[in-house]
C-alpha cells in the first residue's frame, strides 16, 4: 500500500490510513466535483490494490452494469455461473467473494467509483445496496467499502442526507476541494515547472485548482500557448469540456444551464426572484433544488448582502473554467488556434480578468485574514449594494470583524504596482461615505486594497489602511 502524501491531499490520505486501521467495518464517501481527484486519490492510497473493484458506466442500463459488475467479480476469482439477474444476487455474489478471502491482519477493500452511475431508473440498486451494508457489511470487523462519485448531489440526497436505511451510517466523508493557490504552485513545482506567481495566478483564474486541468499544462511552453493547445486547438483537450462537466455532474442539465447562463450575464450576481426572471424558468421545487445543488457543488457562490442575515441571498458564478467558457469559448464556433496569445490587448481580457481574480480572493478568504492579522479575531463576510441620497455603491467583499471593523476590500489585477489616481481616489472616497451613510454601522470602516503587485505610494494612496497582494494569497493553510 503507497502510504505517501501528496499534494494538496494530506489530510485526507492521513484520514483513510486512520479508517483503514480501525478495528471495525468502514463506509467511505469520496465525493466532489468532476476531475478534482477523488479516483486518483483511492487508486495512490491503496495502491491500485483492491479486494473488489468496479466502476460505474456512464449512461448504460441495468442488464450492462449487472455485466460489468459480473466480469469485475469474475476478476477478482468469484466463479459465476450466470450474470446476476438484479443487484440483490450482484451484491449477494459480492458477500460470497468477500467471505472467501483469508485477509488476517488486514482490512478487506472493496472500491466502487461513479457510484451514482450504477443507480439507473426502475433498477433497485439502493435498496440493494443498503441492504449489503446494513445487513452485512457493517456488522464486519475487517471491511472498508470506499465509494466515489463526481454526481455530487447524488451522493448528497442518497447517501449524506438520506433518512432511510443508510441515515446515519456513512459516518467518514471526506470532500475533495480544489487546490488552493498554494497548493497549485507546489502541485507545478513538482513537475519541474518553473514559472512566476503571476503566471500561475492567472492560470488558477482560467482552470481554478482542479488537478486534472493542471495536469494537461506543459511546463517548456508559455501559459499562452498551453491555453491556446488546450482551449482553442482544434479537439484539444477541454474543447467540449461544458457539456460534458455538467451532464456528468446533472443529469438532465437544462435547468441548471439555464442557470449558469443567466449569473453569466450578470457580474455581480443575481438574487434568487432575479435568476428566475432573467432564465424565464418558474420559482417551483425543480427549481430551487438545482440552485441548491449548484452551490453544493461550488459551481455557484451564495453569499447575503452586508447587515441582512438570512435575507437578500445573492448568487454568484464562481466556477473558474465556467466563466472562462461563457467569455471567450462559448461565442467562438471556429476560434484561431493562436486566440489566446493573439489577444493579449483585448478589452475582454481586462474585464475577465478583473472579475476572475475577485473570484480567486473570495476563495482565499483565509490567506486575506492572515495578512490582516485577523484570524483571531470572528468575522463574517458579505457584498452590499445600496443608495444615500440618490448616489448608488456596490462592494463585492465586506470584511465584518468583532472589533468593531469593517473591512471593504477592493481587488484590482494588474501587471504592476497599481496606481490609484485622482479620479479613482475620489470614486473610492465617495464608495465609503455612501456605505457608511446608508448602512448607518458604528463600526470603524477602513478600505483594504487586494492587488497583484501592491498598491503605488503617491498623494493619492492615503485613503488605503491595508493592503494584500498576490503573495499573501500563496499562503498555506495552517
Amino acid at each position: 500500500m503507497n502510504r505517501s502524501i501528496f499534494i494538496g491531499r494530506e489530510k485526507e490520505v492521513s484520514n483513510l490510513q486512520k479508517y483503514y486501521d480501525s478495528k471495525e467495518s468502514e463506509f467511505v464517501i469520496i465525493y466532489g466535483r468532476r476531475r478534482v481527484g477523488k479516483t486518483f486519490l483511492v487508486k495512490e492510497f491503496f495502491d491500485d490494490k483492491y479486494d473488489f473493484k468496479v466502476t460505474g458506466l456512464y449512461k448504460k442500463p441495468k442488464k450492462v452494469q449487472l455485466k460489468n459488475f459480473s466480469l469485475a467479480l469474475q476478476e477478482y476469482g468469484l466463479q459465476l455461473k450466470k450474470t446476476p439477474q438484479d443487484w440483490l444476487e450482484a451484491f449477494s455474489a459480492l458477500k460470497q467473494l468477500l467471505i472467501g478471502i483469508d485477509a488476517r491482519g488486514r482490512k478487506k477493500v472493496v472500491f466502487i467509483d461513479e457510484l451514482p452511475w450504477l443507480d439507473t431508473a426502475k433498477s433497485d440498486f439502493l435498496a440493494a445496496f443498503e441492504s449489503f451494508w446494513n445487513g452485512w457489511g457493517a456488522q464486519q470487523d475487517n471491511l472498508m467499502l470506499v465509494v466515489c462519485g463526481s454526481a455530487t448531489t447524488w451522493i448528497a440526497k442518497n447517501l449524506l442526507e438520506d433518512v432511510g436505511g443508510l441515515f446515519n451510517r456513512a459516518a467518514r466523508r471526506l470532500y475533495l476541494t480544489p487546490f488552493s493557490l498554494n497548493e497549485t504552485e507546489r502541485y507545478l513545482e513538482s513537475r519541474g515547472f518553473q514559472w512566476s506567481r503571476y503566471d500561475i495566478i492567472q492560470t488558477y483564474m482560467i482552470m481554478g485548482g482542479i488537478p486534472y486541468y493542471l495536469k494537461l499544462l506543459d511546463g517548456t511552453i508559455p501559459l499562452s500557448t498551453n491555453i491556446d493547445n488546450i482551449f482553442f486547438k482544434k479537439k484539444g483537450p477541454l474543447w467540449n469540456e461544458f457539456s460534458v462537466l455538467y451532464e456528468t455532474l446533472f443529469g438532465r442539465s437544462e435547468l441548471y444551464l439555464k442557470i449558469i447562463n443567466a449569473l453569466a450575464s450578470k457580474k455581480s450576481g443575481l438574487t434568487q426572484n432575479e435568476i428566475s426572471a432573467e432564465a424565464k424558468v418558474p420559482q417551483n421545487g425543480a427549481f430551487t433544488k438545482a440552485l441548491k445543488d449548484l452551490v453544493r457543488c461550488e459551481f455557484v457562490r451564495a453569499y447575503n448582502s452586508f447587515g441582512k442575515k438570512n435575507s437578500d441571498i445573492t448568487y454568484q458564478l464562481s466556477d473558474y473554467y465556467t466563466l472562462f467558457y461563457f467569455r471567450f469559448i462559448k461565442e467562438q464556433m471556429n476560434p484561431d488556434e493562436h486566440y489566446w496569445t493573439l489577444t493579449l490587448d483585448n478589452p475582454s481580457r481586462a474585464a475577465w480578468t478583473g472579475y476572475s481574480f475577485e473570484q480567486v480572493c473570495k476563495d482565499h478568504l483565509w490567506q486575506i485574514r492572515r495578512a490582516l492579522g485577523i484570524n483571531g479575531v470572528l468575522t463574517s463576510t458579505s457584498s452590499w449594494k445600496g443608495q444615500y441620497e440618490g448616489n448608488g455603491a456596490q462592494i463585492d467583499l465586506v470584511i465584518e470583524r468583532r472589533d468593531r471593523v469593517v473591512d471593504i476590500c477592493e481587488a484590482k489585477y494588474s501587471i504592476d504596482e497599481f496606481v490609484i489616481d485622482k479620479e479613482y481616489e475620489g470614486r473610492l472616497r465617495n464608495k465609503l461615505s455612501i456605505f457608511k451613510a446608508a448602512t448607518n454601522t458604528k463600526s470603524a470602516v477602513q478600505l483594504v486594497m487586494i492587488t497583484t503587485f501592491g498598491v503605488k505610494q503617491n498623494s493619492h494612496s492615503g485613503l488605503v489602511s491595508a493592503n494584500v497582494t498576490m503573495n499573501h494569497l500563496f499562503a498555506p493553510e495552517e
